[in-house]
């Protein structure tokens, strides 16, 4: 028999590059991963190395590996027509007995690790830190909203994707154009809600929340500042009307109404970020069905119009479409800082110059901040702590709500809860909506809140559980009546 047969397939330079790129991808992929379980890796870059990287070096070498063997089979092949199909395996033969036992020794220990890489692998590309950190100019201001949310603590996938395996699938796959949009530059700026893509509320928000056992009334106290000298506080406190029930006990009312089990309620909306809404349909525990459409004759749907558009079923995210993601506009952040203590409403005019200086126009989010501290230090000559406080108040509002290389800030995202600077409740309690017998969805204020105290300073002590009349702070006759909060309201004081 020639030299050349005795010689193992896998002894060609192919194969021998192979083998190479295989045992450092095996030898350092199975330290990361050890370190990982013992420690757990905060960068995600480390993350991307040791799941994705590592993997793909460890794989490409075995693929070569067996390119090359199948080339050389194929060379000997042509000189040697007694080459068997399959290769013989002589367990008498101690090297190829030996060989066995450490092809199959190696082969369990890549499966092991293998398994395990997997299953971190798995964990790492559902964690928030992949999620917010691996893009991070892209990802940014959804990731910093995230961190001053409510849900901090929820990881990302709880909500978009949820649990099982299809969605999975379908995030990865839209995952995979995202990488691409980033590498490529072609993502949007802002980057789109992803509303038409999200799961039922009730296989997301239900693992928490859920309307029937969130009801009665819950208090609500709010302090305003106006943007004059004294920067002048207004307080209005209500009891927001939850409601809800358990459907075992008692009939649901209140704003969970719209999610009892009795009730279902669906609309269809005229525009992508669903704030025209000129067509609601309502069943009731009966059957019965109630359509309402908008008064205003160019916004009405024809039966053909209908028939081809989506008609959504009302859930959680038809109001909380901003749950984590929440982008204040100036007026509220900065009615917050001044409340916490955080800004000293005793600075003359700071509510409206705080307003001036979130709303300039800026380049990069390094420019806003030294604008904000080199206007705001022209505008107190004086300077001293309180003013260093109120520098760094405004800065924080600035880099948690307003980034100007995505484009984002509270206008581009409007929030359905409550109806200030959006139109949030009244796209369908506008008064506008009526069934052709005449009803009409109510746009009356004690439907949601009852008023109890209300105001000038920042504790009202007069407190009327019988419910109050809205009282506007400025005297405006009874035009708050008949104009939405949100065609005054756009985020920043009225002047």
């Amino acid at each position: 028999m020639s030299t050349t047969r005795k010689r193992n397939l896998a002894h060609n330079l192919t194969s021998l590059c192979g083998m190479v790129l295989a045992a450092i991808g095996f030898i350092v992929g199975a330290t990361l991963i050890i370190i990982d379980l013992q420690s757990h890796f905060d960068n995600p870059y480390t993350g991307i190395f040791t799941y994705m990287v590592v993997p793909t070096i460890l794989f490409g070498g075995l693929l070569l590996i067996l390119i090359g063997v199948l080339r050389e089979r194929k060379r000997r092949k042509k000189t040697d027509a007694e080459i068997p199909e399959l290769p013989i395996i002589d367990l008498n033969n101690k090297k190829q007995f030996a060989t066995l036992i450490i092809i199959i020794v190696v082969t369990l220990l890549f499966i092991a690790i293998s398994v395990v890489g997997s299953y971190r692998a798995y964990h790492f590309t559902e964690s928030v830190e992949f999620c917010g950190k691996t893009c991070h100019s892209v990802m940014k201001p959804e990731y910093t909203a995230y961190q001053n949310s409510p849900h901090a603590n929820a990881g990302c996938t709880k909500c978009h994707i949820g649990p099982g395996a299809d969605f999975y699938a379908k995030s990865k796959l839209n995952g995979l154009y995202q990488v691409y949009s980033t590498i490529f530059n072609k993502y949007s700026r802002p980057i789109p809600a992803p509303v038409h893509n999200l799961r039922p509320a009730k296989e997301t928000c239900y693992t928490c929340h859920w309307p029937e056992k969130f009801f009665g009334a819950t208090e609500l106290k709010r302090t305003y500042f106006r943007a004059d000298e004294e920067n002048s506080p207004w307080t209005i406190q209500m009891l927001m009307n939850v409601g809800g029930a358990d459907p075992a006990l008692s009939h649901s009312k209140g704003i969970h109404w719209h999610m009892a089990i009795d009730n279902k309620i669906e609309y269809i909306a005229a525009d992508e970020q669903r704030l025209e809404i000129p067509w609601v349909r309502m069943t009731d525990g009966d059957g019965n069905e109630t359509i309402f459409q908008t008064l205003e004759k160019s916004k009405q749907l024809t039966p053909e119009q209908i028939a081809s558009s989506e008609i959504r079923t009302m859930d959680c995210i038809d109001c909380h479409n901003r749950p984590t993601h929440q982008f204040h506009s100036p007026e509220r952040a900065l009615n917050e800082a001044l409340s916490a203590g955080l800004l000293n409403p005793d600075i003359p005019e700071i509510k409206l110059n705080g307003i001036d200086v979130l709303t300039g126009d800026y380049a990069t989010e390094g420019e806003a901040l030294m604008a904000i501290e080199t206007r705001l230090t022209e505008a107190y000559p004086d300077g001293g702590k309180t003013l260093t406080q109120a520098i760094s108040a405004i800065q924080k509002i600035y880099a948690q709500n307003i980034f100007p290389e995505m484009k984002v800030s509270w206008e581009q995202y409007p929030d359905h809860i409550g109806h200030m600077i959006t139109p949030g409740c009244f796209r369908c309690h506008n008064g506008d909506h009526q069934s052709e017998q005449g009803q009409t969805i109510s746009r009356e204020c004690a439907s949601c809140h009852t008023i109890i105290a209300q105001g000038p300073g920042r504790d009202v002590t007069s407190i009327n559980s019988g419910g109050l009349e809205f009282k506007h702070p400025e005297d405006i006759d009874e035009e708050w009546k008949e104009t939405r909060c949100d065609e005054c309201h756009t985020g920043v004081p009225v002047m």
